[in-house]
């Protein structure tokens, strides 16, 4: 099967980065290009309007957030399911753990035309998201870091973790 069959190569590409403040309530902005990439990849509802959601999860192996557009949650189940089945028991029993992990705490969030939407609680409080959210595109998702958490983190790369000091210097902020 072609990528254009299972439907990867028609949508649009998460790719981009930003740091972004978070107010005391949980508010942030997504990013222009990222927030473009969802519009793109989110058809209209049956009467016409724009469905301006995104769903954020929590990342079933970073300590940060994934963000995606509505109609990912299709081929993420199928991507789930795939490797449910791939990983079967001697019984046939699949690894309940892989969806568990794969879909995360996830929750589907509005947001306004500037890209702001309120980052739902628990996953904000699981990945540590304080003041500043910092975002990077990976093109099926994005994620959501802490800014400090990156840095440590020993899985990032080292681009991301420069884009991520480069930003808070600019904000005066020494990571």
């Amino acid at each position: 099967m072609s990528l254009v069959e299972v439907g990867v190569l028609d949508r649009g590409n998460y790719q981009g980065y930003g740091l972004a403040q978070v107010d005391d309530k949980g508010r942030v902005a997504i990013p222009a290009a990222l927030r473009a990439t969802i519009e793109v990849n989110t058809p209209a509802d049956a009467n016409g309007k724009d469905v301006r959601r995104v769903i954020i999860s929590t990342h079933p192996k970073e300590t940060c957030l994934i963000g995606y557009d509505l109609s990912y949650v299709t081929e993420l189940k199928e991507r789930l399911t795939a490797r449910e089945l791939a990983h079967t028991d001697a019984d046939g029993e699949v690894d309940y753990n892989i969806k568990r992990r794969g879909s995360g705490a996830a929750e589907a969030v509005p947001f306004d035309g500037s890209g702001r939407f309120i980052l739902p609680p628990f996953p904000r409080f699981e990945a540590g998201i304080v003041n500043f959210a910092f975002f990077w595109g990976v093109m099926d998702f994005f994620e959501i870091w802490n800014p400090k958490t990156l840095i440590e983190c020993p899985t990032a790369t080292d681009v991301q973790k420069r884009a991520a000091r480069f930003f808070m210097a600019e904000k005066g902020i020494a990571l």
